[in-house]
């Protein structure tokens, strides 16, 4: 066998090996943050009942990571479920609007997770549970150049993970 028949073998397995794991881009990549094993809605345990019921985003305002009365609440309700539910891990994502550079946008998308994960801290989630990770403006919900497309776009996701441990 030659080498270029070698080399085409082992980039043939490495490819099929990048299509093995279907949510390699995290929970919020298919379709309206569908993902699979979530769970019954009905069941106050799963995270489809956490998405659905308890919400699973908070929004910002332009150039903003402070978070709104809003978003307060809706955290307040994560935590109540995060502290009632201590076999979950979470990664809470920090996403901006198109609008800025992309650097601007990652610096503001990682304020805007850490903000989430402090007040999570604060109503007594586990920090050993949370991990944060900014997309800046390189997922967006919305693709288009006005404001309630943008808005949807500033925002913290709570994805959550099974392994947080007690």
């Amino acid at each position: 066998m030659n080498i270029t028949a070698k080399l085409l073998i082992v980039v043939a397995a490495l490819g099929l090996a990048a299509c093995k794991n279907p949510n390699r881009y995290g929970a919020g990549a298919g379709a309206n943050g569908a993902m699979a094993g979530m769970g019954d809605a009905s069941d106050p345990r799963s995270a489809a009942y956490f998405n659905q019921s308890i919400g699973d985003r908070v929004l910002f305002l332009v150039d903003q990571s402070t978070l709104s009365d809003a978003g307060r609440q809706i955290l307040m309700g994560q935590a109540q479920w995060l502290n009632a539910n201590p076999t979950y891990a979470v990664i809470i994502e920090g996403h901006a609007d198109e609008q800025g550079t992309r650097e601007y946008n990652l610096s503001l998308g990682a304020k805007r997770a850490a903000a989430v994960q402090d007040f999570l801290i604060s109503q007594g989630v586990s920090a050993a549970r949370l991990r944060t990770i900014s997309y800046g403006k390189e997922r967006p919900l919305e693709v288009c150049s006005d404001e309630a497309c943008y808005a949807q776009n500033r925002r913290a996701v709570t994805v959550l993970q099974l392994g947080g441990g007690a």
